[in-house]
């Protein structure tokens, strides 16, 4: 499924739905794209802020398609670029990672303050959800305007994730995300230089590798371990207060599902977990039925989406 549900083919997604690019500025020297979709009333409907996994952007099939439907039912949505994504490597000097959730906060608070929103959910996939659940846990009741979190396959123990992916079954994934890592490297040494030495590229044959070269250092931390560590929203997950669904597929490849038996997920009252027993990486291909297409979890999160914090 997690193959699948990449190359199915998708046209026109978002054909006829209004499109407003904007700029949020995080911290002085860095600004996330967003693709903003508003209804003709923003400040009566909910908001629903898009994030994306690891090299994905704004463009990902599934952000395209969770958008429509999204909009389509109602709400305003946002579909957000991670630092460096979906084309944006000149507005920020340095890389992205899993830690960064002070970001989304940023964006939230933006959205509160000054478009004057009220009802806001965030729905993150995979690098994505563990951005958002981490948001989520840090800012416990401080972002008013914070109504819910979705998780969609979520890395929430990165160094358990990179560990998967090391699994020989998983060469192909491995080889997919380190090919694309590097060539935006490439692509940041060229723009900053002298911030980035392109040089070991060439050696470096692993997840763990590129980010003890590259990602922990740029971000402040001190290895890929330390990195994995306190990047991780599973130290989080206890003080989250807002509604929030994990959905994640048991026969997931590289996010092992035994992470999510962790007791915090079994004990905070706001965690919701749905855990089909198949769905891949963040796949979930159906039958199409009548009036839904294949894409089971993209329709189950406008369900969820419609009902609000009455969900949970």
């Amino acid at each position: 499924m997690t193959i699948v549900a990449r190359f199915w083919p998708r046209r026109s997604l978002l054909k006829g739905i209004p499109t407003d690019p904007r700029l949020f500025t995080v911290v002085p020297d860095t600004q996330l794209l967003g693709h903003c979709h508003w209804q003709p009333d923003r400040q009566s409907h909910r908001t629903v802020i898009l994030i994306h996994g690891l090299e994905g952007s704004s463009e990902s099939h599934y952000m395209q398609g969770t958008a429509s439907k999204a909009w389509r039912a109602g709400c305003n949505v946002v579909r957000l670029n991670q630092r460096n994504c979906g084309g944006t490597e000149p507005l920020t000097p340095t890389l992205y990672h899993s830690g960064l959730s002070g970001d989304l906060a940023a964006v939230v608070t933006e959205l509160q303050t000054k478009d004057g929103l009220r009802s806001i959910w965030v729905v993150g996939y995979s690098m994505g959800g563990n951005l958002a659940l981490k948001m989520a846990g840090e800012a416990r009741a401080t972002l008013p305007a914070l109504e819910g979190v979705i998780a969609v396959c979520p890395n929430i123990d990165p160094g358990a994730c990179v560990a998967a992916l090391e699994q020989p079954s998983n060469w192909l994934y491995q080889r997919h995300f380190l090919k694309k890592l590097k060539a935006r490297l490439r692509r940041k040494a060229r723009l900053f230089p002298g911030r980035f030495d392109a040089s070991p590229l060439s050696r470096i044959s692993t997840l763990r590798e590129f980010d003890n070269t590259y990602t922990a250092p740029d971000g402040g931390y001190a290895s890929a371990e330390d990195y994995y560590d306190r990047s991780a929203a599973r130290h989080v997950l206890l003080d989250i207060r807002v509604p929030t669904i994990i959905l994640v597929a048991q026969d997931d490849p590289f996010i092992p599902y035994r992470m999510f038996e962790d007791e915090a997920i079994k004990t905070n009252r706001w965690i919701r977990l749905w855990a089909p027993k198949h769905g891949g990486h963040c796949g979930f291909i159906q039958r199409p039925r009548q009036n839904e297409d294949c894409y089971w979890a993209e329709n189950r999160l406008v369900e969820a989406l419609a009902v609000g914090k009455e969900t949970l």
